[in-house]
């Protein structure tokens, strides 16, 4: 009975966050970073069904300094949405590949 309500919770959790993050992603007109670093430390981004984030494997972007440099950053970014986090791949035009790709630039800036 408690799996049962723990796998309750957390599907209810998962959907009320989606629509949180949907909702603030349709509010923002444009791109930014403070979106980007909000979806990066999300474990909803891309649809996930988990509790892992960017942030999970990237604790505070460490390691991804030199990252926004690679013109296949989009790429790597979905490879790790739909491996690791089990996600959907996000569009490249989206706001929320923007986003995220805006705030692993600004890391260059953390070093």
């Amino acid at each position: 009975m408690e799996t049962k309500m723990k796998k309750l919770l957390f599907l209810t959790s998962t959907i009320v966050l989606s629509t949180l993050i949907a909702g603030s992603v349709q509010a923002a007109e444009k791109p930014s970073v403070e979106l980007g670093e909000k979806l990066f430390n999300n474990p909803v981004l891309g649809g996930t069904g988990n509790t892992k984030s960017c942030n999970s494997c990237h604790p505070g972007g460490k390691g991804l300094e030199d990252a926004g440099s690679n013109p296949k950053l989009a790429v790597i970014i979905n490879r790790c949405i739909t491996g690791p986090l089990g996600g959907k791949a996000l569009k490249d035009n989206s706001i929320e590949m923007q986003s995220v790709t805006l705030y692993i630039k600004s890391l260059k800036d953390k070093k």
